[in-house]
């Protein structure tokens, strides 16, 4: 078991567990305006300054999107931001803890949102409320986002690429600790719609059948599927990956069809997810994507067509770079060991931040085993503290060491 001093987490522990009780999921958005309150009452308590940027105003949906920037200001022309999302996924049933309630337990604290990623909104909060008595070097800027959970178009990519926010390197705190990760990703989801001719179940005859349609749409692109999964980034992959390096990959997610037992279907939908290397060009795997469906279309004479509902270019960083030394550097003090370099099999946030030009990892409290996205999600207290610690030991840094 993982031991942690649980006194010098009170306030941190009192924060995650207010932050906890709130739902936060970001389909709905019922509850940002309610943490996002809470965020900025914290950080005003710690004499830090604070402002929200709305999503909202880029989305023009009636549905508010309250991004919190938490500022340390020292005066400094270098800023260091932080990254982390309080919209979580929904808890789902058959939870052993409540999942809108912290409980504390064993050196871990359960619930929704726990890993996945209050926790590290609290780990850098406890930060700066440590720093704010310091004479630093540089400023601290935390980006407490939205909406990461699906997508992040206006959470940190409003904020970044909208709003304008500036920094000279950024530490995105929503991923394990395993690994020093200088990458993530990228991501394109698709739809693809099959069409069939609706009939009577009694006289298939008379119709042809959307599903059966689908189905050989799918067998036509396992080439396509084998081809993606022989690409191979020059990043290591997370520990708990069966490959060493990450991997291309093109997963169905979706399928939609029917309105009735004795109907057949005259329309099929399928829904795809496909993950590319952190290096690989987003604008050259979609005109793959693009000339396999083709084929399969011309091979199995269907009648399909082809939408992408989203996409998001992956990143890399150069491990060369004296801001990524300093985070090794800085790992290494507080936690008495470094990490080896890796890259996300997801994508996250830092994708905005490398998009904007600014250089970007990740490190933070969600392990492998966390149960993150699932069933009695937790946090290891230790990763909270060890995480604070890192970003107050990054803190106090001398400004050439980050930019």
């Amino acid at each position: 078991m993982r031991g942690c001093t649980l006194i010098s987490l009170e306030s941190e522990i009192n924060l995650l567990s207010k932050m906890v009780e709130i739902d936060t999921e970001s389909v709905s958005k019922k509850g940002y305006k309610k943490c996002a309150s809470l965020i900025v009452e914290e950080a005003e308590r710690n004499f830090l300054d604070v402002e929200i940027v709305d999503g909202e105003k880029g989305a023009k949906d009636g549905l508010s999107r309250p991004n919190v920037i938490v500022t340390l200001d020292a005066g400094s022309d270098i800023t260091l931001l932080l990254e982390s999302h309080f919209d979580v996924v929904p808890p789902g049933p058959n939870w052993t803890y409540p999942p809108f309630k912290l409980t504390v337990e064993d050196g871990k604290a359960y619930g929704r949102g726990t890993a996945d990623n209050k926790s590290g909104i609290v780990a850098a909060i406890g930060a700066m409320r440590q720093l704010r008595k310091e004479k630093l070097d540089i400023n601290l800027k935390l980006i407490a986002g939205v909406d990461e959970e699906i997508g992040g178009r206006y959470g940190a990519d409003y904020v970044l690429s909208d709003y304008g926010l500036r920094g000279d390197a950024a530490l995105v705190v929503d991923t394990g600790p395993e690994r020093l990760y200088l990458g993530a990703s990228g991501i394109i989801w698709g739809k693809i719609t099959v069409e069939g001719k609706q009939g009577h179940a009694g006289s298939p005859f008379k119709a042809k059948n959307a599903i059966e349609e689908a189905m050989k749409m799918l067998a036509a692109l396992e080439p396509y599927k084998k081809t993606v999964e022989k690409k191979e980034s020059i990043l290591h992959a997370p520990p708990d990956a069966p490959r060493q390096f990450v991997w291309g990959r093109y997963t169905v997610t979706m399928i939609k069809a029917g309105e009735k037992e004795n109907v057949i279907p005259g329309t099929c939908e399928v829904r795809f997810d496909r993950r590319l290397l952190p290096e690989e060009p987003i604008e050259q795997a979609e005109k793959e994507l693009r000339d396999f469906f083709q084929e399969a279309v011309e091979k199995t004479g269907c009648k399909a067509s082809l939408e992408i509902t989203n996409k998001q270019q992956g990143y890399q960083t150069s491990k060369d770079l004296v801001f990524v030394q300093t985070v090794l550097e800085n790992i290494e003090k507080t936690i008495g060991q470094s990490p080896p370099f890796a890259a996300e099999l997801g994508g996250n946030d830092g994708s905005f931040f490398a998009k904007n030009g600014i250089p970007v990892v990740c490190y933070g409290t969600i392990r492998a085993d966390t149960c993150y996205h699932g069933v009695d999600e937790f946090v290891y207290l230790e990763d909270i503290r060890n995480t604070r610690d890192l970003l107050v030991n990054l803190g106090k840094v001398a400004r050439e060491k980050i930019a």
